[in-house]
């Protein structure tokens, strides 16, 4: 794994030096755009639509846009003076239970390893964190941006979860058209919740696959090979049926699936 940034762990007066390495990676299938003509990739220039010319990358600033078409310049050096002093460290600043924390808050995961001198320390904090079920909320510095974080024990290994500030999350009330809260028929509600008895089972990551990427992996191998592509048949729309109908009716194929397992 490569390494993406070096620093220490610190709580209280504790520090641990460690590393942090990616957790996860992104496998959708990537396309590059070409020139139908000749198929060779296109190329994207930068250019500058008022003096209409391309424009160096010794001739780009950073601009903050205040408002449409009004900005404000920054130089690399006044951006680098805005930095928190604590670049290379991840500072806890409390612990907390993992459930407090909905999953919207989420964002991305790095693994961290303890770097030579900070072994002991590093199994101490996971012990002890694995032992008292909670986890650290911690802010650190990570290309430029500041972040909230919650260390936590997975497997083996501390995780560190990047997570979004309360004014980064929208607000639900932004959502449009969503239905009011209110009584349910009982026998609806309550058909509904055996469904969701019924389909309760505990979680196996390996039972999930990504079927698009599969399917169209499948493809591309087949067009490089030279075979025929066959065109999917149509799908026909779903027949609009009534909800208990419908409750029923998935009630009596979980069931079914149940009793083969």
């Amino acid at each position: 794994m490569h390494t993406v940034w070096k620093g220490s762990i610190r709580f209280g007066l504790v520090n641990i030096p460690v590393r942090m390495f990616t957790a996860t990676e992104e496998k959708s299938v990537k396309f590059r755009q070409l020139h139908a003509k000749c198929h060779t990739p296109i190329r994207y220039q930068r250019t500058c639509p008022n003096c209409e010319q391309e424009v160096d990358r010794d001739d780009i600033v950073k601009g903050y846009e205040l408002e449409e078409g009004r900005f404000v310049v920054l130089t690399d050096e006044e951006i680098e003076a805005a930095k928190p002093e604590a670049e290379k460290s991840i500072d806890i600043l409390d612990f907390v239970d993992l459930a407090e924390i909905d999953p919207v808050y989420f964002n991305k995961s790095y693994y961290l390893s303890p770097q030579d001198t900070g072994e002991r320390a590093y199994s101490l904090l996971r012990q002890a964190m694995y032992d008292t079920h909670k986890i650290g909320i911690a802010q650190f510095t990570l290309r430029s941006k500041q972040s909230l974080a919650a260390v936590r024990v997975f497997d083996k290994a501390l995780v560190l979860e990047t997570i979004f500030y309360p004014d980064e999350v929208r607000a639900v009330d932004n959502i449009p058209d969503l239905p009011k809260e209110g009584a349910l028929p009982e026998k609806e509600l309550n058909m509904a919740q055996q469904l969701i008895e019924q389909l309760v089972t505990p979680f196996d990551p390996e039972k999930y696959a990504d079927e698009y990427r599969q399917s169209l992996l499948d493809v591309i191998e087949k067009k490089a090979k030279g075979e025929e592509i066959r065109e999917a048949p149509d799908v026909k729309p779903h027949k609009v049926v009534d909800l208990m109908e419908a409750l029923k009716a998935s009630l009596d194929q979980t069931a079914e699936k149940n009793k083969r397992a």
